[in-house]
């Protein structure tokens, strides 16, 4: 009973971690115009995504944006191990959205999107909160 006990506690101590590792607020790399954004991951029925909270230019002055509160992630699967797929990305600045597919790697998050492969474009976002 004791070892089904701690089986239990250690699968769920396993599961929130996991489910804690793309929670938080990424910064996107900075587009053709120089401007960065604070997305913040979210659940979003059992998959992940990521709304734009805030927006800054390229002096680092927060501007705002029509964009904030707006997904630009959406449906992202947890595969474990830091690899999320199945999921899409916008591109505010294009108004177009790609497959999508990222992989976390301690503060770093690796974000690509496809229009179809070979055809994607990656880039690196930051965890700062």
């Amino acid at each position: 009973m004791r070892t089904l006990a701690i089986a239990a506690a250690l699968a769920l101590a396993a599961g929130a971690a996991q489910a804690e590792g793309i929670d938080g607020i990424f910064q996107t790399q900075a587009n053709d115009q120089g401007n960065i954004g604070m997305v913040q991951f979210y659940d979003c029925g059992g998959k992940y995504c990521g709304k734009l909270v805030k927006s800054f230019d390229k002096s680092g002055k927060e501007i705002a944006s029509p964009h904030t509160g707006k997904n630009i992630v959406a449906g992202m699967s947890d595969d474990g191990g830091g690899k999320f797929s199945g999921g899409t990305i916008w591109d505010p600045g294009a108004d177009k959205t790609y497959k999508s597919t990222m992989q976390l790697d301690g503060k770093t998050l690796n974000v690509k999107g496809c229009i179809v492969a070979p055809l994607c474009k990656s880039h690196r976002w930051t965890r700062v909160k």
